[in-house]
């Protein structure tokens, strides 16, 4: 699908895998709006791009719903990327072998999976709507699982959970949508440089680098923004979770 000329959205584009994603389809013609919270830096990353800034949370439909009507004003709405997320240890059972916070599991799975399903839902009912290009495409959903989907690590179930969920419901989602002529993929990165982990002193960073079998690094954010737009451009990739990882299969710990 060519991007050029048509709106894009990006859920957690102030930062990370989201900024740069925004930051590829911006360069390919898009007019993007940023999603992120009030606090982020998005309103900044927004205006580096010629973009729009719409803050939300993900996980309100009210709030996600005015994020898809302000990109809609940049053009037809072709291409929306779910990277709004958290990864925080939640365990099952504390230091004491009691249960861990029942809301902190909560919280990772509302924002993690019931907010990617939000979006998918405001983005589709608008995109339902568009004109088809001259392939009949209305438009391509990208979400973020995690390789943690497949080989969570301990301190992760919530999290492993929550990106599980995303990849689950890939497929019928894009079954569903196939009618609308609507693309639905995901991919599954492996330890990337994000913020939080970029926070980590330098000798953390090779050591989680040198567990990746090849290239044995972290991955790069720009590796990310790729692949999306690969996912965005190749028309018959479809229903389809991608591991971006390097080939790596995480240890328990």
């Amino acid at each position: 699908m060519d991007i050029a000329g048509a709106a894009a959205l990006v859920t957690g584009g102030a930062s990370g895998l989201g900024k740069a994603t925004a930051e590829r389809l911006a360069a390919a013609g898009a007019r993007v709006t940023i999603v992120d919270l009030p606090t982020s830096t998005g309103f900044e990353v927004a205006g580096e791009l010629g973009g729009i800034w719409a803050p939300a949370d993900v996980t309100s439909p009210e709030e996600i719903a005015l994020a898809v009507d302000a990109a809609s004003t940049a053009g037809p709405l072709r291409a929306v990327v779910n990277c709004a997320g958290i990864a925080p240890p939640a365990k099952v059972l504390d230091r004491d072998g009691k249960p861990s916070s029942l809301a902190d599991f909560e919280r990772i799975i509302r924002i993690n999976l019931v907010g990617t399903f939000n979006v998918i839902a405001q983005a589709a009912a608008y995109m339902s709507r568009t004109e088809p290009t001259a392939d009949g495409d209305r438009g391509v959903i990208v979400n973020t699982a995690s390789v943690a989907a497949f080989d969570g690590q301990i301190g992760q179930p919530a999290y492993s959970a929550s990106k599980g969920g995303v990849h689950a419901m890939t497929l019928p989602i894009a079954r569903e949508l196939a009618r609308y002529g609507i693309r639905v993929c995901t991919i599954a990165p492996g330890i990337m440089e994000t913020p939080m982990l970029m926070g980590l002193p330098q000798a953390a960073q090779d050591s989680l680098g040198q567990q990746v079998p090849h290239p044995a690094r972290l991955g790069r954010p720009d590796e990310y923004a790729r692949m999306v737009m690969a996912i965005v451009d190749n028309g018959y990739l479809n229903g389809e979770t991608i591991r971006l990882d390097g080939a790596i299969r995480m240890a328990p710990r």
